[in-house]
């Protein structure tokens, strides 16, 4: 047997030199950190992290090899784009702890609810390029579907920037700014209205004799079959509900009562009033 080395390929980057701050690597700025390197995105010497503890630092370091600290200004100052990973509360104060750091020649990604770009350049104080981000939970299983809306400074190829980066973590749609506070009532608020109804779905498979397991999974798969039959067909959900819908049959009925129940509007009322609250939390 040959004593030879052999030599392991690691593939370059998909956005070589291209140096990256998350400012919050908590829920939300962990996932996308573990995508970044997952997808090979960015190398983890381009990744620069922060946290509020530094024991919490120390161990993300260790974990995923890139550089931890508590220091967000030192991270913002190594960064081309940079990430605001913290509660919508704390960024006023964050900008101006890292306001030092910003110039026009970088980018801003903050995926803080209901925080509007205008906010951001205003308390940085120039022309910096910032994009709203508004992305949801299941982006832990790179299944999410995140809004993306710019600012007054963001140029096109910035703009696809940010869609290659939050393409890591599931799909992603352009919107106008004005247009947020209503994607956070459907998709940011929306998991939870679905976890709602897969629930009752597999409630109500135990109500008529389904072993709870089963029940449970009988409701969630068929809760992502037919999203995917949504998404891959192209087909109005509306066709899709007629195709299963046969004359005199079963799934008729069961309509029926929900339409009775009245499910469709209390789903149309739930994400209004979640794009409510939105509102009144971007008004302060």
């Amino acid at each position: 047997m040959s004593d030879e080395a052999i030599e392991v390929v690691v593939p370059a980057a998909a956005m070589p030199g291209l140096k990256v701050a998350i400012l919050g690597a908590g829920k939300m700025g962990g996932i996308l950190l573990q995508a970044f390197l997952k997808n090979n995105l960015v190398a983890a010497d381009q990744i620069f992290a922060t946290v509020q503890h530094p024991d919490r630092a120390t161990a993300l370091s260790v974990q995923f090899g890139v550089e931890v600290s508590t220091d967000n200004l030192a991270a913002a100052e190594q960064a081309d784009i940079i990430l605001l990973g913290v509660k919508p509360i704390q960024v006023p104060a964050l900008i101006a702890q890292i306001k030092p750091a910003l110039t026009p020649a970088k980018m801003v990604l903050s995926f803080a609810a209901s925080v509007t770009t205008k906010s951001i350049e205003d308390a940085a104080g120039c022309e910096l390029s910032v994009i709203r981000a508004m992305p949801n939970t299941p982006a832990m299983l790179a299944a999410g579907v995140t809004a993306l809306c710019s600012g007054r400074f963001v140029t096109t190829d910035q703009m696809a920037v940010a869609q290659r980066i939050f393409s890591t973590v599931g799909r992603t749609v352009v919107v106008d700014e004005k247009h947020m506070d209503a994607v956070t009532g459907l998709s940011g608020s929306g998991p939870a209205f679905l976890y709602i109804i897969i629930e009752a779905l597999a409630e109500a498979g135990v109500n008529v004799g389904l072993p709870r397991d089963v029940a449970t999974l009988l409701a969630a798969q068929t809760t992502l079959g037919s999203a995917r039959m949504v998404l891959e067909t192209g087909y109005h959900p509306a066709l899709l509900k007629d195709q299963v819908t046969t004359p005199a049959g079963c799934t008729v009925d069961g309509i029926l009562e929900l339409e009775e129940g009245g499910l469709r509007v209390t789903l149309i009322k739930a994400v209004k009033r979640a794009t409510q609250r939105a509102k009144e939390l971007a008004a302060g």
